[in-house]
């Protein structure tokens, strides 16, 4: 399992093999992220990607101290997100009755008992449209389907100064975790970065 550090790209998260590299990886380059600056925990590869695909697909909530265990493993990631206010990237409601949770919250919820201190997890975002998966997807063609799939959850108060860390399971492309960064900046937020749990 290999754990992801500095130096990493800014916009995905994705390790630089050399340590001068600073900035982003070729496959971001001339793409510009809604939020600030993105990291990973861990590479969604071999065993962890089979831990994201239980949790994610079978209903295997019992990975869960998996996923908590390689969080504690990664102290850099925890204390980036320490004193946050975590948001889950959104399941349309359809597809989190189905799957019976939304994955991206229960890590989330993780990540904020690990890295301790005033860190918290809070809904503030909805899917409001529904998708299907954007696993065979590009960049550019996510971007164009999730275009307005994302909205301020009802009731949701956003204070300006606080630090957002958006959470999801995988961070590919980053389209997704722009979509609503986007929404967050145009509620207010002035700091919104993003941590995914693995890098695919």
């Amino acid at each position: 399992m290999e754990l992801v550090g500095d130096p990493c790209c800014r916009d995905c998260g994705h390790p630089f093999l050399q340590e001068e590299t600073v900035g982003f990886c070729p496959h971001c380059a001339g793409w510009k992220a809604d939020y600030e600056e993105a990291r990973v925990v861990v590479m969604a590869k071999g065993p962890v990607r089979a831990l994201v695909h239980e949790l994610k697909y079978h209903q295997g909530r019992y990975v869960l101290g998996d996923i908590e265990r390689l969080l504690r493993a990664n102290p850099e990631v925890l204390d980036w997100a320490r004193g946050s206010i975590l948001v889950p990237v959104p399941l349309h409601p359809a597809r989190e009755r189905a799957r019976g949770y939304n994955q991206s919250r229960l890590i989330a919820r993780r990540l904020a008992v690990a890295a301790g201190g005033a860190t918290r997890v809070h809904d503030v975002l909805c899917r409001v449209a529904y998708t299907h998966t954007q696993t065979a997807f590009d960049r550019q063609t996510r971007r164009t389907n999730l275009k307005n799939a994302f909205a301020l959850a009802p009731g949701a108060v956003i204070t300006a100064q606080h630090s957002y860390l958006l959470v999801d399971d995988v961070l590919t492309t980053g389209s997704t975790l722009s979509s609503c960064a986007r929404v967050l900046r145009q509620a207010g937020c002035l700091n919104v970065r993003v941590i995914a749990f693995g890098h695919g």
